[in-house]
């Protein structure tokens, strides 16, 4: 069985959870736009990063930032739609 990284783990979670917390707050177009829209935007930015530089830590680091402002995207419409 293959090693489980937690920080790959856990950012797979919370992303999933961004996603169903867009769909129960703002429908199921805000929670495909999360899942599917992150998913095109997260593995190209990632994939350039590492193979431009190999640079591991950046890419971590750039991968949680999308997924932090996808949150406070998702948490100012919220506030606005509620």
């Amino acid at each position: 069985m293959p090693k489980l990284y937690p920080e790959a783990l856990a950012f797979c979670i919370l992303w999933s959870l961004l996603a169903v917390w867009g769909w129960a707050s703002l429908g199921v177009t805000v929670g495909l736009l999360l899942s599917v829209g992150l998913f095109l935007i997260i593995m190209p930015s990632s994939a350039l990063i590492l193979s431009r530089t190999s640079n591991f830590g950046l890419e971590k680091a750039v991968r949680w930032g999308i997924l932090l402002l996808a949150a406070l995207a998702l948490l100012s419409a919220a506030d606005l739609y509620a």
